[in-house]
């Protein structure tokens, strides 16, 4: 055998040997994780608490938390937690934007939302906490549609309804359901 083909046999034998070794430590694709009993089919959220000054922010944080649960499994959601199997609370304690970059008039067109929560999710049954992290720092940049002016305020910023406060809402339940349910 040439030396070529050693080296091409020994590269297959270690790529085998490597992704075997993988699949057999638990590894699993993000988003395919079910971390939660089996039992657990409805899941109660009432709205969070909001101890920020922005306007309606918990409304549509649970919500968005709501439609992930929905949307990533076969969860019943409810906002009582009498008939559930789990709670999901969770309390908004800050909000901030700070402006990331600037265009040629010097206005603000990307900004960095930075949330911070307290997230609890319960086994009714069981009366434990599954899963919680009592300060959450979800935290990610966005761009503000032009024309829409300066942000002064994190309340105007969210006054304005507009899509980058849906993208932050959307990837901020995203990260909370993904944690819950694959246990990061």
């Amino acid at each position: 055998m040439g030396q070529s083909i050693r080296r091409q046999l020994g590269a297959a034998t270690l790529i085998a040997t490597l992704c075997s070794g993988i699949a057999s430590c638990g590894y699993t694709l993000a988003g395919s994780g079910a971390f939660l009993p089996e039992y657990i089919e409805t899941i109660a959220i009432p709205v969070f608490e909001n101890n920020t000054e922005v306007f309606e922010v918990e409304q549509l944080l649970t919500q968005e938390i709501r439609e992930a649960f929905i949307g990533r499994g076969s969860y019943r959601v409810q906002t009582e937690p009498i008939g559930a199997e789990a709670t999901l609370t969770g309390i908004i304690n800050a909000v901030t934007i700070t402006p990331a970059s600037f265009n040629a008039d010097q206005q603000a067109s990307r900004y960095i939302f930075t949330l911070t929560a307290a997230i609890e999710f319960r086994d009714l049954t069981t009366d434990e906490v599954v899963w919680d992290n009592p300060a959450l720092i979800f935290s990610d940049e966005y761009e503000v549609a032009s024309g829409a002016g300066s942000v002064d305020n994190v309340s105007s910023f969210f006054g304005q309804r507009s899509n980058a406060v849906e993208r932050i809402a959307t990837d901020f339940a995203a990260t909370v359901v993904s944690s819950i349910l694959e246990a990061f």
